[in-house]
């Protein structure tokens, strides 16, 4: 069953240009390495809420954009299997440092139980 990665973080807005950079590099080496793909989206159409929100989630500040992100495997199996191997990639340490702070990005795995 296919096996989605999710990630959501905060973007100086300014620094647009520089992410989309630093994504279009790292999803390069990820389908390299066996994801089906990589999606990286800028946020538009994204509220503020008073529990919660993808904004509160990773403390968007007002100069920041919310980005949403998710990199698409075959199978949680295939994603473990390359995950070491590209994060040993030499081409990662260069894209180790994101035009963003990482410490609010939030993450996670996730099976895919539908698609319609």
């Amino acid at each position: 069953m296919t096996y989605v990665d999710g990630i959501v973080a905060s973007v100086p807005t300014a620094k647009r240009a520089d992410f989309l950079e630093h994504a279009q590099a790292l999803g390069k080496i990820f389908k390299e390495y066996g994801a089906l793909s990589v999606v990286d989206c800028w946020g538009d159409d994204v509220p503020e809420g008073k529990l919660t929100s993808f904004p509160l989630a990773v403390q968007c500040q007002p100069d920041e954009t919310v980005v949403f992100s998710w990199i698409t495997w075959p199978s949680r199996e295939a994603r473990d299997e390359s995950w070491n191997r590209v994060m040993a990639d030499p081409r990662m340490q260069s894209a180790a440092v994101p035009p963003f702070d990482g410490k609010r990005m939030i993450y996670g795995g996730f099976e895919m139980i539908s698609a319609v």
